[in-house]
C-alpha cells in the first residue's frame, strides 16, 4: 500500500513537471503538502481511535498512525525534490 501511493505521488509530480513553464515547481509542491496534508490529518484519526482504545488495538492504530506520519515527510520531501527538479528544468529551457 505505501509503495502504491508514493508511486502514484511520483507520477503525479512527474506529470505536473512535464507541463513545464515557471510554475511547474510550485504545482508540484502544492501537491506534495495536499497529499502530505490528507496523510497528516489520517494519520491524526487513527490516533483519535486508538486514545478510545487499549491494548494492542491501540498500539496497533497508533503504529498505523506513526507510518501515516513518515510517509508525508516522505511525500513532502519527493514533492520538494521534484518541484527543485521541474523549476531547474524550466530555468534551463529558457
Amino acid at each position: 500500500m505505501k509503495l502504491i501511493i508514493k508511486a502514484a505521488a511520483f507520477s503525479g509530480f512527474l506529470a505536473l513537471a512535464a507541463c513545464g513553464g515557471s510554475e511547474a515547481g510550485d504545482n508540484i509542491q502544492a501537491a506534495a503538502d495536499n497529499q502530505a496534508e490528507a496523510l497528516e490529518s489520517e494519520a491524526a484519526n487513527l490516533s483519535e481511535q486508538a486514545d478510545n482504545m487499549a491494548g494492542n488495538a491501540a498500539d496497533s492504530l497508533e503504529n498505523q498512525a506513526a507510518a501515516l506520519e513518515d510517509q508525508a515527510s516522505n511525500v513532502q520531501e519527493a514533492g520538494e525534490n521534484a518541484a527543485a527538479n521541474a523549476s531547474d528544468a524550466a530555468a534551463n529551457q529558457q
